[in-house]
């Protein structure tokens, strides 16, 4: 039978969906890209914040359709089943199987209980399968741990994914090597907080010797790393990235907030004076740092003083990269419970003051990349086909911004080329091939 697949959510959920499409496809099924085409449809879910369960309900119900045409099953799995199993096996008669993450074990006997059609006794672990890249030709994410123990009030992920557990170095050497061996240049190392990696199982941060071996991997052009939360980076980390040549200079670092009174209220381990001694420090060793960050505004109490302190502070510290998200009321989470819930409206209007102040900071920022030259590489073409579109070390695909680079030579896709910037608009660059 033919399979198709739709995932939805973060790049962790995604890694798991490659490993679904390994697992089938190890089990000689066919997998195809136009639902049309599938006998069976799976939907790996996202439920971290209510508008991704609304767009994860969206999408089963409009892959159901499919099942008045050729699909004879349609099959959902990933976080919004984890967290609302019951409730959807209620509600939507229209899917045949849900899968919980905490279920994956299992998850190949379950199918072949489903399609009634036993075609091999394996049995699946999903945190080391092996997968079916789906990111194109250049670039693969590495997941280096499952679960978060920071405990958040506002997040929903340890009561869905549990609590953090990493992976043994060797096991991320070999899957590293595998990937590199299949032609990818790219990794993209990434956890729910990738600076806790190795915390639990060595006793002691590993992260910045797990990136000096990647390193050392012949064939590899670019290392990044994403999600390290600002109490844990340390020194070492911040040596390893400025002295290694293959490291990308970015730091994704999500603060969520800046005062101290906010952050207390979300159980977050910083304040606002050590994240502005750590942005410091960053700049200071490493110049050339790209630094992403997220906020949120409308958190439980959050006073007018207190989003005029983020306003003020995005405003001095001019991220790079900076996205912001209203506070989401979750299930099960202690922030449901608090007092003085932000009304909507003001939320709005906060996501909104903040947005428009990091365009103006991201146009200018971009200005100041004309006349330099950087390394892109090429991963498509524009529509009009007058452009080539690549990344270059300071753009995180799927998040970051693009560049457009003015057409002067063909076959140029998945190669590394040397662009000089000409212009820029938006969020994104334009350049030319300088050689």
């Amino acid at each position: 039978m033919n399979v198709g697949f739709v995932s939805l959510g973060c790049s962790k959920n995604l890694v798991d969906t490659e490993m679904t499409i390994g697992l089938f496809r190890k089990n000689n099924y066919k997998i195809v890209n136009n639902p049309e085409d599938a006998d069976i449809i799976v939907v790996n879910t996202c439920g971290f914040i209510e508008p991704a369960k609304q767009e994860a309900i969206n999408t089963l119900l409009e892959m159901a359709e499919y099942k008045k045409k050729r699909c004879k099953y349609l099959i959902a799995m990933g976080c919004l089943v984890q967290r609302y199993k019951e409730e959807l096996e209620k509600s939507m008669p229209e899917v045949d199987l849900f899968i919980k993450y905490k279920e994956y074990d299992s998850i190949w006997q379950q199918i072949e209980k489903l399609v009634g059609e036993k075609k091999s006794s394996n049995i699946c672990n999903l945190e080391f399968s092996e997968r079916v890249i789906s990111t194109g030709q250049s670039y693969a994410y590495i997941r280096i741990a499952e679960g978060c123990s920071n405990r958040c009030t506002y997040c929903a992920i340890p009561y869905i994914r549990g609590q953090f557990v990493s992976r043994k170095m060797e096991d991320i050497l070999d899957e590293a090597n595998n990937l590199v061996k299949q032609g990818f240049t790219e990794l993209i190392i990434i956890a729910q907080d990738t600076s806790k990696y190795g915390i639990d199982i060595y006793k002691e941060p590993k992260l910045a010797e797990l990136l000096e071996k990647l390193s050392k991997i012949e064939g590899v052009k670019w290392i990044r790393f994403l999600y390290t939360y600002p109490e844990s980076i340390t020194d070492e980390l911040i040596k390893v990235v400025k002295e290694n040549d293959k490291i990308c200079k970015y730091f994704d670092i999500p603060i969520q907030h800046i005062s101290d009174s906010v952050l207390k209220r979300m159980n977050r381990k910083s304040n606002g004076k050590s994240i502005r001694e750590l942005i410091t420090k960053i700049r200071k060793e490493i110049p050339e740092v790209i630094i992403r960050t997220t906020v949120m505004v409308g958190f439980p109490g959050e006073t007018t003083e207190d989003f005029n302190e983020l306003y003020e502070f995005i405003k001095c510290a001019r991220f790079e990269r900076l996205g912001a998200f209203s506070y989401s009321k979750e299930d099960g989470t202690p922030a449901e419970k608090l007092d003085n819930q932000i009304h909507p409206m003001t939320k709005k209007s906060r996501y909104n003051k903040i947005m428009k102040l990091q365009q103006q900071i991201s146009d200018e920022i971009m200005k100041e990349q004309i006349g330099k030259r950087l390394e892109v590489l090429i991963e498509d073409e524009s529509f009009d086909g007058k452009y080539y579109i690549g990344r270059s070390k300071n753009e995180v695909p799927e998040i970051d911004g693009i560049i457009y680079v003015e057409k002067t030579k063909d076959e140029l896709l998945d190669k590394y080329v040397e662009v000089e910037i000409i212009g820029s608009r938006d969020y994104d660059l334009i350049g030319t091939i300088t050689k």
